[in-house]
């Protein structure tokens, strides 16, 4: 998946022949996941059509404060437009418009919105070659990339005029991945690797029936996308689940059984940075499976238990510089009981579920928890959406690693 998935780009798009190439730079922006929205100057106009990018982008195409052609003349709102953005692209860049990007001459609609804007700026020059390496374009480059701005470089090759040089906006592939590379170089977890149990454990009686709990999955899945999404490399183990993730960052490990679970998180533990247990993993497994499907021939049937490999503990013993976080999901003495399993499994952080929150709980799309650290310090959250819980949990080991969030 690529780190573009999701993020909301906003390409503004200035009068050079180059132009032609960001009704493709749309196509791959939006084949990578992108929500792009476009807006023109002018005189942009005449070297790429608006209906060509509203069409790929499925979004309106904006070139003027307002619409001229409208008798209520609504107005293009540009401080909205830059806010909206994850991400603003200035491709082609011409001469003429990074001069006004370094001097503010604030007289189009791509202008105003770029001088609103709060979000990361890369900017792709195209110019001929003479124009690229005049004073007034270096000093240009000098100062947006002094004001924050990112330099896509430009090219080598055949440009307008006929010569050969350098100048050529860079090509719409060589964008995409001069954003993506850029990006991923900055994700705040880059090079940690992390551990995440999900799901439940399925505990076998007989060939067709097996003990199991309510556990959907999906918190362990969100916290490892929201992972994944920060650059960190993760093994997401998990048990039967109907979840699917697709990113190559997260390699997902399948197991059935507590057993299984445990096999596979000590098969990769010692290796990563943190490691996160959100999986729902059955405490009593049927002390002998028959091998044969049990016939319904008793009015009563007793089945023996025995205690599970308890999963948590273990990865606490074995503990040496990992972040180690556990879930605790309680009924009664929450605070209490989630404290005790701190200091009894050796975790640094506890993430505190109570079965009396509304919202809370297994197969929910939201959750309420609190966060006790290994000082015993509580923190309440409000009741968020799994995803927004995840990215709070991230928030604490990017923090752990006095990570820059």
């Amino acid at each position: 998946m690529s780190v573009l998935q999701g993020k909301k780009i906003l390409l503004g798009i200035s009068g050079g022949i180059a132009a032609y190439k960001t009704a493709t730079l749309v196509r791959l922006f939006i084949k990578a996941g992108a929500h792009v929205q476009v807006i023109m100057t002018p005189a942009s106009k005449d070297f790429v059509t608006p209906l060509t990018l509203s069409t790929l982008s499925k979004n309106p195409v904006h070139s003027n404060f307002y619409d001229q052609e409208n008798d209520n003349e609504q107005w293009n709102n540009h401080v909205e437009l830059a806010l909206w953005a994850d991400l603003m692209i200035i491709a082609p860049a011409t001469a003429n418009t990074l001069s006004k990007m370094t001097n503010g001459t604030c007289d189009n609609l791509v202008i105003a919105t770029y001088l609103s804007a709060k979000c990361p700026v890369y900017f792709a020059p195209a110019m001929d070659l003479d124009m690229y390496k005049h004073a007034s374009t270096l000093k240009s480059f000098e100062s947006l990339i002094r004001y924050g701005n990112i330099l896509i470089p430009a090219e080598t090759g055949e440009l307008a005029s006929g010569l050969s040089g350098e100048g050529r906006m860079a090509e719409p592939e060589n964008v995409i991945a001069f954003i993506e590379n850029d990006l991923n170089s900055k994700l705040p977890l880059r090079g940690k690797r992390i551990l995440i149990t999900a799901g439940p454990t399925y505990e076998a009686i007989d060939p067709v029936r097996f003990i199991g709990n309510h556990s959907s999955g999906k918190m362990g899945f969100d916290i490892a996308i929201s992972a994944a999404n920060r650059g960190a490399t993760v093994y997401l183990v998990t048990g039967p689940t109907h979840f699917k993730v697709s990113n190559s960052l997260i390699q997902v490990i399948p197991v059935v059984s507590a057993e299984d679970m445990y096999q596979a998180c000590h098969n990769v533990y010692d290796s990563v940075d943190v490691a996160i247990a959100a999986a729902a993993v059955a405490d009593y497994r049927p002390k002998n499976i028959a091998e044969q499907k049990i016939k319904k021939t008793e009015e009563s049937f007793t089945i023996e238990l025995e205690k599970t490999k308890d999963i948590l503990a273990s990865m606490g013993e074995k503990k040496k510089n990992q972040f180690l976080i556990g879930f605790a999901l309680e009924t009664e003495n929450e605070i209490e009981n989630a404290k005790l399993k701190i200091k009894k499994k050796n975790l640094d952080l506890i993430v505190l579920n109570s079965l009396q929150d509304q919202g809370a709980g297994f197969g929910k799309l939201t959750n309420k928890v609190t966060f006790i650290d290994q000082l015993f310090q509580v923190s309440p959250m409000d009741l968020k959406s799994k995803e927004k819980v995840a990215d709070d949990i991230m928030d604490k080991v990017c923090q752990h690693f006095e990570i820059k969030i």
